[in-house]
This record gives structure tokens, sequence and C-alpha cells, in this order.
């Protein structure tokens, strides 16, 4: 656990510190909508399937931060320094850099107690591996989503 609070101080601090080219909008978007899609996928691969899990198998209040304060300033800070405009294999090096950081991390929170918090069941570091690029993919769709949103209520209100 100790590697679960620790990075949730650290993640959060350098997202407030680094993140600057994104909306207070698109903050709470990406936030919000990072959030209730871990819940939904972890709802399914931990609870139900008991693929992987936090703390111990089930619902425990102590690893709440994993669901709401973990995972959103580093998809801000992936999204803040996306090289969208670049070119597709700048984009692809990007986001392999990001895979390779965020199979690390997960290597690492697989620590045994009182370091690590994640545990797995059938999961593997290689499920992990291939549903991270779609991830990413998905939330800066959503996010480019996010973008025509705000352009658009922009346009409307002048």
């Amino acid at each position: 656990m100790i590697i679960l609070y620790s990075s949730v101080v650290l993640f959060n601090v350098l997202a407030y510190r680094l993140v600057k080219k994104l909306s207070a909008n698109s903050v709470l978007h990406i936030w919000s909508f990072t959030c209730a899609l871990q819940i939904l996928f972890d709802c399914f691969i931990d609870v139900k399937y008991h693929g992987y899990w936090y703390g111990t198998q089930g619902v425990d209040w102590y690893v709440l931060p994993a669901y709401f304060a973990l995972i959103p300033p580093v998809n801000l800070l992936f999204l803040n320094f996306f090289p969208f405009g670049q070119s597709f294999m700048r984009r692809i090096m990007y986001m392999a850099v990001w895979e390779v950081g965020l199979l690390g991390y997960e290597l690492l929170a697989l620590q045994p107690e009182p370091w690590g918090y994640f545990h797995y069941g059938w999961w593997s570091i290689w499920h992990s591996a291939a549903i991270n690029p779609f991830l990413l993919l998905i939330l800066t769709g959503y996010y480019k989503w996010v973008l025509r949103l705000e352009a658009q209520a922009v346009r409307q209100h002048t």
C-alpha cells in the first residue's frame, strides 16, 4: 500500500504542476471519464471474474484512492504531453514509451505488502500489454470529443 499512497501523492502533484495545456473543463471530463471507465472495467475483471484486485479480493475502502486519485492524474499527464498534430510515428513512439512505463508501474505495484497493492488472479502482464494501447486510444478519442464539444460551445456563445 506504500506504493499506492505514494503514487497518488506523486502523480497528483505532477499533474497539478505540469498539466497546463488542458482546460479545467477537459480536466474535469477526463477525471470523471477515467473513474467511470475504471470502475466499470474493474466491476467485471476484478469483482465478477477475479482477474486482478487491489488490496484484497472484493471491495475495500482503503483502496479507493486507486479508483479516484491514481489513474486520472496519470491520464492528464499523458494527454497534456501527447504529440497531437505530430507524425503518426511520433504518436506511436509516445504511446510505446507510456506503455513501457505503465507496465513497469504495474510490476512495481505487484510487490508484496506493505509495498505493493495489486494482485493477479488469472490476469497477467500480457493482458495489460494487450489492452493498454486500446485504453489509451479510447482516452485520446474521448479527449478529442471533449475538445470538439468545447469548440462548439464557444461558437454557440459568440
